[in-house]
């Protein structure tokens, strides 16, 4: 006896399908093969999805197919009395309600060889393997082993197996999980797991549905594909590549994991379940105004639960602030909160409404100067206005810089320069005097040179005390400093300083030393004597 498992929802390498209430399929998520080309399905009772392509079981034990067919894993329109249909990556398996298994697609592993069994009452297909559940609750496999992934020869009491794209998962009928295959990313780490009444297997991780309506997952989680913990009311799971799907009883949807191609986009679907009388379901509609967006759910519409509890969180765009929520607000626990709830009793429309923010820039001035634009005082701006500043110096002041809040100045040492308006600022643009300078024009006569400063023109600021130093050439001496001298402290000093408080031309005089007659000395020294001889004696007399 084939087993009655029905699959709403189905998940492949990078997209998701799920089955309507009245047999039609929707598809959301990659569809370069056209996986996802499912428009035209009805009376569909069961859907899967391998790589890239989709199988659907029509009521009357026929299939179809869409999508990549390289392999022939789409080769399905022959298949009559089948009760159940599976997609690998590149194969396609269905099992006959007479127990029997046809398959078509790669089987260069051997996945497709199937023809002999007999008896089986449910199959799995994964990367390149194929399982098959007997009516005993042994298990067959077939297909590639590198892994392991077909060592399920020991398996006894299984009640439904799984397989991923490298391992093999089983359900035995007392709720414990059995795996085996490739392990290293955690997806066969399953011997805890209790009270367990679905699996899926993705490509690296493995899922399982609780009997409380709760979800476990282990193995890889680098896209999210495992974060399930939060999941309630669940009635079947699915596992694709890099991603998870569950159907909750009410019909709606909720995923996880990789969403590059859109494969997660299922918001607004209401699917079929097995349940009969499912609890009511609404849809929620949400939508942001300019200056932010609605971080969860997200925004579009999105279907749940009667009575589901829905965070909401609104984010706001630099320059912008959260105000409200507008429309449907009835249920929302608090309008006002950029993160709050809102409990699902009918079909909403609200929409997150933001603010732009407004700041003031105060500026002045110091002694010297003005803020010329836009000018002193306090000023509002939208938040981000870039603003200009120009600072003008008065006659004999020069511009220094700008201080206080200047984080966003481009240029704080710039008369002209912008202001980028992120917050409350306050600036100053500061001013100081500018000090005259006076040249200092040096020359020397012959007979020596100036040795400082120099000789030249010097420029200084007014009020610099000068160090003056004059040296003389052998055989000549200073005589003095000429000129401009009012300032200068020793006129008669070879050595002195000037204040400069003017511009001045000084020149600094020498003159040769005398020469001496020895000679003539020589006769005045000797007639003094002598004439000194002479008034001594005649003295003496």
């Amino acid at each position: 006896m084939v087993l009655n498992l029905s699959c709403t929802i189905a998940a492949g390498g990078r997209h998701t399908v799920g089955i309507r209430p009245d047999g039609t399929v929707v598809a959301t998520g990659n569809n370069d093969e056209g996986q996802c080309n499912v428009d035209g399905w009805t009376d569909i009772w069961h859907v899967a999805a391998g790589f890239s392509h989709t199988v659907g079981l029509e009521e009357g034990g026929t299939v179809v197919a869409t999508g990549n067919n390289d392999d022939g894993q789409c080769n399905v329109g022959g298949w009559t009395d089948i009760g159940l249909v599976v997609a690998g990556d590149w194969h396609t398996v269905g099992l006959r309600n007479d127990g029997s298994v046809v398959a078509t697609g790669k089987s260069d592993q051997g996945q497709c060889d199937v023809l002999g069994w007999a008896g089986i009452q449910q199959v799995a297909a994964g990367g390149a393997h194929t399982v098959g559940l007997e009516s005993g609750g042994t298990v067959v496999a077939t297909g590639r082993n590198n892994e392991e992934q077909c060592n399920v020869g020991g398996w006894t009491d299984i009640e439904l197996v799984v397989a991923g794209y490298a391992h093999t998962v089983g359900l035995e009928d007392d709720g414990h999980v059995v795996a085996t295959g490739n392990n290293d990313e955690g997806q066969c780490n399953v011997d805890g797991w209790t009270n367990i009444q679905q699996v899926a297997a993705g490509r690296a991780h493995t899922v399982g549905l609780k009997e409380d309506g709760t979800v476990v997952a282990t193995g890889r989680n680098n896209e999210g594909q495992c974060k399930v913990s939060g999941w309630t009311n669940i009635v079947q799971i699915i596992a694709g590549g890099w991603h998870t799907v569950g159907l909750k009883d009410c019909g709606t949807v909720v995923t996880t994991g990789n969403n590059d191609d859109g494969q997660c986009d299922v918001g607004g679907w209401i699917l079929e379940t097995l349940s009969d009388e499912p609890p009511g379901s609404y849809h929620l509609t949400i939508s942001s105004a300019a200056g932010g967006l609605v971080t969860a759910p997200g925004e579009g519409t999105f279907a749940y639960c009667e009575s589901e509890v829905v965070n909401l969180a609104a984010e706001a765009d630099a320059c912008y602030e959260f105000v409200e929520w507008a429309g449907d607000v009835g249920t929302i626990a608090d309008v006002y909160a950029a993160s709050t709830d809102i409990a699902m009793d009918g079909d909403y429309f609200i929409t997150a409404d933001f603010v732009l923010l407004s700041y003031d820039l105060t500026t002045d001035s110091t002694a010297g100067g003005s803020v010329t634009t836009p000018g002193e005082g306090t000023f509002p701006y939208d938040c981000g206005t870039v603003v200009d500043l120009v600072a003008e110096a008065e006659e004999g002041y020069r511009f220094v810089n700008w201080t206080s809040d200047t984080a966003t100045i481009a240029d704080v040492e710039d008369a002209t320069t912008t202001i980028t308006m992120n917050d409350n600022y306050s600036v100053t643009a500061n001013f100081e005097q500018i000090t005259p300078q006076f040249d200092l024009t040096i020359s020397s006569t012959a007979g020596g040179t100036v040795t400082a400063p120099g000789e030249g023109t010097f420029a200084y600021d007014q009020g610099t005390g000068v160090n003056l130093v004059a040296e003389a050439e052998e055989g000549y001496r200073f005589v003095n400093w000429t000129g401009g001298v009012d300032a200068i402290a020793h006129v008669d000093a070879a050595s002195t300083n000037i204040t400069m408080n003017s511009g001045y031309a000084i020149t600094a005089n020498f003159e040769e030393k005398p020469s001496i007659n020895w000679p003539l000395i020589g006769g005045i020294i000797g007639a003094v004597v002598v004439v000194g001889l002479v008034i001594f004696f005649v003295r003496r007399k």
